[in-house]
């Protein structure tokens, strides 16, 4: 039966909250919101960037539905990355820790938006984690990379965003390619940072690419090719997302 709640972590933050919770799950999700450069305080109430979320995780669920899979989210300590601290990325790492000790160390797929697609890749390196969607991903010139070899990456882009830069996340999944991780990216036209605009066809990828990662679904031939190649001259890096009724 599924249940939903909370892991409990030492010093009282906890940082794993189930939406779904199989009683014997066979594979993990976990969903990571946006937040801000800088910020101490705690997330609020009424959290916009996790509302955001909202849309996707409920499309994983249903994409998932019946197959033993938790559906979950990672809850930050603060707002903000916080320069070296990079408080997002310790969040995910014990939300990670959390459910392994739960549920054993079942195959989870990272779905992150813009911080939070950064603290994903940057969290991919746990042994849990065999792949990350990440949305609009926060990737600076100096992000590392090395610890994503044999990680697939689903990396989806906005055309019209400008709060994060699509240019960076390309140099990202080159370096990341590079690295020895798989990588396939998307081009989103029309669609900047919020992921409103299209947000349908960015719920349905999204629950789509997650469901295949986990092998419950098959991968589009396109991303299937892209995660193929071992070159970032290659191609499949800007892969355009059809909208729907265009596929």
């Amino acid at each position: 039966m599924d249940r939903r709640g909370s892991v409990p972590r030492a010093g009282g933050h906890q940082a794993l909250a189930w939406q779904v919770r199989p009683a014997s799950p066979s594979a993990a999700v976990l969903v990571l919101h946006g937040g801000q450069v800088a910020g101490l305080r705690a997330p609020g109430p009424v959290n916009l960037p996790g509302l955001r979320m909202r849309g996707f995780t409920c499309a994983v669920e249903r994409a998932t539905a019946g197959a033993g899979v938790a559906v979950g989210t990672v809850r930050y300590r603060c707002r903000g990355w916080n320069g070296d601290r990079a408080d997002a990325a310790r969040d995910t790492l014990a939300a990670l820790s959390d459910l392994a000790e739960e549920l054993g160390p079942v195959p989870t797929v990272l779905i992150g938006h813009s911080m939070g697609g950064r603290a994903a890749l940057r969290a991919a390196g746990h042994p849990c984690v065999t792949g990350v969607v990440a949305l609009a991903p926060w990737c600076p010139e100096d992000e590392p990379c090395e610890h994503l070899a044999d990680r697939r990456l689903l990396m989806l882009h906005g055309d019209r965003d400008r709060v994060t830069a699509p240019a960076d996340t390309l140099l990202f999944a080159g370096r990341a390619r590079a690295a020895g991780a798989q990588v396939a990216g998307y081009r989103v036209e029309g669609s900047g940072h919020t992921l409103l605009r299209r947000a349908g066809d960015w719920h349905r990828a999204a629950a789509r690419l997650t469901a295949g990662l986990l092998g419950l679904d098959v991968l589009p031939a396109e991303v299937a090719a892209a995660l193929a190649l071992r070159s970032p001259l290659e191609g499949g890096l800007q892969l355009p997302l059809a909208a729907a009724g265009h596929r």
